[in-house]
């Protein structure tokens, strides 16, 4: 996430969230624990801390929404229950979720497309990256993994920065966003005019290397909706393939009774409400190079950013 991403102190929900995460371990009646380590989610950047109870299920409890050898003519859409959550944030009537759950779709941007935004993103990140396993490429803030920190990309790398970037790839990102858009509000039945996009929306590159610092920490499990306190609709674009480009690295929602994953696919988008309903983690990336684009919006129009452009 960016190096400014908004933090949650942590408070009674946080001890609601571990209860409910124990809860779904007792409902699997595992027999042990893979992990039991109370973790600071500080991921990409973020100032809050919070803190979670971290582990992984075994591999008979987890059930693939979408494999990344399927191609969806259509999307697939998988309704649940809202939380209750909602009614403590304001309300936005047309936007604020009451249809919530998640769903996948291939048909949103092209392979082409989705080639040109990994090439752009290869070149961004080119010029940094972390010395751990996760590095991020902010284009609306210009914030750039380098090291153990972040840069502006724009500042450090000013009289550079054109020879980097085009006009076309700013304007093919800020259109695969707008499509992106369209896409949540016609699947949860949103008025699109009231939705606007939120930071943190970035680039991430995810390699084996082991993490370095807490902004390498991105597999800890958690509520986009807890961490950022804007996000009310979360996407990803996937720019590389599961099973060829990387292993591991999966994007899994973790249910009660079951953890269900999404295999990544270029040019596949991953959408779901941000609430707790949807608490999720990403896997481990075992080897290769994952990259995806995370596209955010939010309902309150006090927290909307605009489209980057290139300076």
């Amino acid at each position: 996430m960016t190096a400014q991403r908004r933090g949650v102190s942590k408070n009674p929900e946080s001890s609601a969230i571990e209860k409910k995460i124990k809860r779904g371990n007792a409902q699997r009646q595992a027999s042990s624990w893979k992990g039991n380590v109370p973790s600071l989610l500080l991921l990409f950047g973020a100032t809050g801390l919070v803190s979670w109870l971290y582990f992984t299920w075994s591999d008979d409890l987890t059930h693939t929404l979408v494999s990344r050898g399927e191609v969806l003519t259509q999307p697939r859409v998988f309704p649940v229950e809202c939380s209750e959550d909602y009614k403590r944030y304001k309300h936005f009537p047309g936007c604020t979720p009451a249809k919530c759950g998640r769903a996948i779709s291939d048909s949103v941007v092209t392979l082409e497309e989705t080639q040109k935004l990994r090439r752009l993103a290869e070149r961004g990140l080119s010029l940094g990256g972390s010395d751990g396993g996760a590095s991020i490429l902010d284009l609306h803030s210009g914030a750039l993994s380098m090291g153990k920190q972040f840069v502006n990309i724009y500042r450090y790398f000013k009289n550079e920065i054109k020879e980097v970037f085009t006009k076309e790839d700013f304007e093919l990102y800020s259109d695969v966003r707008g499509r992106i858009q369209k896409a949540i509000s016609e699947t949860f039945g949103l008025d699109s005019k009231q939705m606007y996009l939120t930071k943190p929306t970035f680039f991430s590159r995810i390699n084996s290397t082991s993490a370095k610092t807490t902004h390498d920490e991105y597999w800890h499990p958690h509520i986009d909706k807890e961490t950022y306190g804007s996000f009310d609709y979360t996407s990803l674009l996937y720019l590389s393939d599961y099973g060829l480009d990387f292993g591991g690295g999966r994007f899994v929602f973790m249910d009660p009774n079951s953890n269900r994953t999404v295999e990544p696919r270029a040019g596949r988008v991953s959408f779901f409400s941000s609430g707790s309903e949807n608490l999720h983690h990403v896997e481990k990336v075992a080897w290769g190079t994952r990259y995806a684009i995370t596209v955010s919006f939010t309902c309150d129009p006090d927290f909307a950013i605009d489209n980057p452009s290139l300076p």
